[in-house]
Formats: C-alpha cells, sequence, structure tokens
C-alpha cells in the first residue's frame, strides 16, 4: 500500500482549532488506514492506504468533522509526489537558508494573482507552491496574503522533509 501525508490547515494554531494528535491517528486507524503516525501538533499524518489521495482526504475530513468542534481542510500526497516536491525546491537549490523556504499545499494551485513583493518569491509546482520568505512567515505579507484566501496550508521546509523521511521509513 502506498505511503501518504495528510495535512491539515488550520488546527492547534492559536487556540482556536484544537484537534488532539491521539484523535487524529484514531480517526484515520478507524477507516481501516495502516501504520499511521503524527508528526508534530500542527495536523500532520503519516498513513498507508490503497485508495486515492482524493478519496483518503474525503475520508478523513468527514472522519474528523464526526468528532466535533473542527473541520480542516485535508490535503493528501503521495510518498512520491513528496519526494518530488522535496527534490524541486528552486529556492533551496539556489542556495538560499532553507529556514526561510515553506511550501504551500494547495488542492488545485494558488489563488491568482498572488500579490508577491520583493524580496519575497512564490513559484509553482503542479498545484503546490514554493514560497520563499526571507523575513520570516510572521512578517510576511504573502503570507497574511494566502491565510486570508484560505488558500492551502503551509509547511516548513523543515517539516517538509522531515515529513519525507518519516514517510521513507514507513
Amino acid at each position: 500500500m502506498p505511503v501518504m501525508v495528510a495535512l491539515l490547515r488550520g488546527v492547534n494554531v492559536g487556540g482556536k482549532t484544537t484537534l488532539a494528535m491521539a484523535d487524529l491517528r484514531r480517526v484515520a486507524t478507524d477507516l481501516g488506514y495502516q501504520d499511521v503516525s503524527t508528526y508534530i501538533q500542527s495536523g500532520n499524518l503519516l498513513l498507508r492506504a490503497s485508495a486515492r489521495p482524493a478519496r483518503v482526504a474525503r475520508d478523513l475530513a468527514a472522519g474528523i468533522a464526526a468528532l466535533g468542534g473542527v473541520e480542516p481542510d485535508v490535503l493528501v500526497r503521495t510518498r512520491t509526489q513528496l519526494a518530488a516536491l522535496v527534490t524541486g525546491n528552486p529556492f533551496v537549490e539556489r542556495g538560499e537558508d532553507p529556514a526561510r523556504c515553506h511550501v504551500l499545499f494547495t488542492e488545485s494551485g494558488p489563488p491568482t494573482p498572488l500579490d508577491v513583493q520583493p524580496p519575497e518569491e512564490a513559484m509553482a509546482s503542479g498545484s503546490d507552491v514554493y514560497l520563499f520568505l526571507p523575513n520570516g512567515v510572521g512578517r510576511s505579507p504573502l503570507a497574511k496574503e494566502l491565510t486570508k484566501a484560505r488558500a492551502g496550508t503551509v509547511r516548513s521546509w523543515r517539516t517538509v522533509t522531515k515529513l519525507l523521511d518519516l514517510a521513507d521509513g514507513l
């Protein structure tokens, strides 16, 4: 069965959308997924599933909603998709500080047009977007725009690469 990573948008951020990772693991296990684990408290789930990623996303979203309290967007990438994303980061390739690099995961691409102001940069890769935010996420006008637009979910480069390492271990 393929390894997949599910990314939940907006859980455990700011104390308004709390979801215990034990509950998330239980939902995934109850859905029949195997080798279920989470990484940090921000809604990163690893699992094995025979279903297609879109089906896994829908089933997880419904299972989480059934818990009550939160209804986060759920985006799912296969281990293969995640690996391709990691090997193709143009900002890391040109030598930028990985701590300033992020990925916006979206369902069908970012809202257009993106208002990217230098020194920030964004580059699409399929439905996902590499972000270079030299002043950090907290001070980023682009990150604020993406949050308002509910464009997807952002993960730091460190989290993205750690998720790939964990997926490789399944």
